[in-house]
């Protein structure tokens, strides 16, 4: 059983008058709203605020579990499981801990825990509101989108309102598309209910800038900004993202048709480090901006405020100045988003800059043949979690070369069980060993449904998930690291290694370091590293819990076997 599950949303004892920033975004979606909500909430960090993020996605799906991660992007697991109870009886629960990506984007900015809670998406929303219909609930009226949606947004709202000093509300999106238009109605509604003075707006708009002219286009925003005031709403800030800063001039064109003052016109080029948002806002004034449009009474000195301010800069800096370089071969098979890999890719850079490095990411397709140069090239080889057939030949070959040639491995969730697949083939001599969910048929399924899963027939939110401790071996890699014997990691998978095999996996070298012992379950291997550096595997996702200022120590330990074996090479 999960640990960390909960029925109910948590709940602050104090109630507190509430105030909101709602992040909207225009002309397109990808630009980086997700950033701009963790920086201006990082914002009221640094001056004493408590925050917490909601993020609205007005797709169809109850929560992102069966989404293609080709198209949407990770999908970001939580460490606790939140029951869905749209009727408040247990009639019918759901599971939730599988989330948007921009959730680990608030974890990684405000290092704290997020809750499934706050994530809100169509699918729940018109879920509750239909099946509170059929019971009843409604006593008889016609349902409409307004008011009964739209009041069941608002609800979903409120019910966070005094978990924090300031709630940070992300519409997911564009201002203009079809799906969205019910949940800016009814942040228009929440603003009238609470007042102009306890709800700002902060519009997050492209701003594209024309190389071969040398010129900025504000047209795309004027639109935008328009469709937002078609929907009753005005806003407060306009954010404008663009390859570069924008001018003062440009300032001024935005804020004369978007109806904001010009010091509201806030600029956000692209960056190299997406932990220097923040202080690209602090230069605008941002911060001090929000704070006085919200009314917010002074919560610490302006010198802890510029403390909190310069150990953010030092942290950057930390990522900056690296004087090592090492290069790390990432091997997947959802390669044309890059976002799939989008917690993996931080919590390596997060490991690199603690270890005085700079990260350089070498991406192996497994669907195509494995270059064998690139064994040459990478210092260590992480496979991340995956489902299904495609790629799965190229991952058991990557495996097999990193034990032969003793190149630093690590195996993440599928990756582990790829691992042990390559392990039983090629050092264990069980010909066509494999996982059952690639190869139903195989002589030797060293790889197995759990059997909780057994009787499962939905998709959706029944995979395990979300945090389970995992009782650690003494005297091994995996103890070493995490200097404890029991820890909490989160997983998101429905396969396991083959209790049945594992004697036989173990009488020829492969160390068991980590178990769930409830239902005895496989959570980390590792090699003797007495015959190799580093080859450790886990069923767990570590890099959902890594932050910028605090690396996860399983990245970390293999980043720092990576440098190791590359001063190795040198000589």
């Amino acid at each position: 059983m999960n640990i960390l599950t909960t029925s109910t949303i948590p709940v602050k004892n104090e109630s507190q008058k509430v105030k909101i920033v709602v992040i909207t975004g225009g002309v397109m979606s990808g630009i980086g709203k997700g950033a701009v909500t963790a920086s201006i909430g990082k914002l009221f960090q640094f001056r004493g605020y408590s925050v917490l993020p909601i993020k609205i996605d007005p797709y169809l799906n109850v929560d992102p579990g069966v989404m293609n991660p080709g198209e949407h992007g990770e999908v970001f697991v939580t460490e606790e499981v939140w029951k869905f109870d749209p009727l408040g009886d247990g009639k019918y629960v759901y599971t939730i801990a599988e989330l948007d990506q921009d959730f680990g984007t608030y974890e990684r900015f405000f290092d704290k825990n997020m809750h499934p809670s706050q994530n809100i998406t169509s699918g729940q929303v018109f879920l509750t509101v239909i099946l509170k219909e059929r019971e009843g609930h409604y006593l008889g009226r016609t349902v409409q989108m307004i008011p009964h949606v739209s009041n069941e947004i608002i609800a979903r709202i409120e019910e966070q309102k005094n978990n924090a000093d300031i709630l940070l509300i992300e519409v997911g999106g564009t201002v203009g598309d079809i799906e969205g238009n019910i949940f800016l109605e009814a942040l228009r509604q929440l603003r009238l209910k609470y007042g102009s003075d306890n709800i700002v707006f902060v519009h997050t708009t492209w701003v594209p800038y024309l190389s071969p002219i040398s010129e900025f286009k504000t047209k795309p925003t004027q639109h935008s900004t328009r469709e937002l005031l078609a929907r009753g709403i005005v806003p407060d800030f306009i954010v404008c993202r663009s390859e570069r800063s924008i001018t003062e001039k440009i300032k001024k064109k935005i804020a004369l048709f978007g109806n904001v003052p010009q010091e509201h016109v806030i600029s956000n080029p692209n960056l190299d480090n997406v932990y220097k948002l923040p202080l690209v806002f602090e230069t605008q004034k941002f911060g001090d901006l929000l704070v006085r449009k919200l009314g917010l009474d002074a919560r610490i000195s302006s010198v802890e405020i510029a403390k909190n301010i310069n150990n953010w800069e030092a942290l950057i800096k930390r990522y900056e100045t690296a004087t090592k370089h090492v290069v790390i071969g990432i091997a997947g098979k959802y390669l044309q988003n890059m976002d799939t890999y989008f917690s993996v890719r931080e919590a390596l850079t997060h490991a690199a800059a603690h270890l005085d490095a700079k990260l350089e990411i070498k991406w192996i397709n497994t669907e195509e043949k494995i270059d064998p140069q690139i064994f040459e090239i990478v210092d260590g080889i992480l496979v991340p979690g995956g489902f299904g057939l495609r790629g799965t030949e190229g991952k058991i070959e990557i495996a097999k070369e990193c034990i032969n040639r003793k190149i630093p491995y690590l195996g993440i969730c599928f990756g582990l069980q790829m691992a042990v697949v390559s392990f039983a083939r090629y050092f264990v001599g069980l010909k066509d060993a494999h996982s059952q969910e690639v190869d139903p048929h195989t002589p030797h399924p060293v790889i197995v449904l759990q059997e909780s899963q057994k009787s499962i027939h939905q998709l959706g939110g029944t995979m395990r998930l979300g945090g389970y401790p995992a009782k650690l071996k003494p005297n091994t890699l995996v103890h070493k690291i995490y200097q404890k014997d029991e820890i909490v990691e989160r997983h998101r998978h429905r396969w396991e290694v083959n209790p049945e095999y594992v004697p036989l996996l173990e009488e020829h070298g492969l160390i068991i370091s980590g178990i769930y012992e409830e239902e005895n379950l496989v959570e980390f291997i590792e090699l003797p590293t007495d015959k190799h550096p580093f080859f450790v595997g886990t069923q767990a996702h570590p890099e959902f819990k890594s932050r910028p200022n605090r690396p996860h120590p399983l990245y970390k330990a293999f980043v720092a076997a990576a440098l190791k074996y590359k001063e190795q090479k040198r000589k």
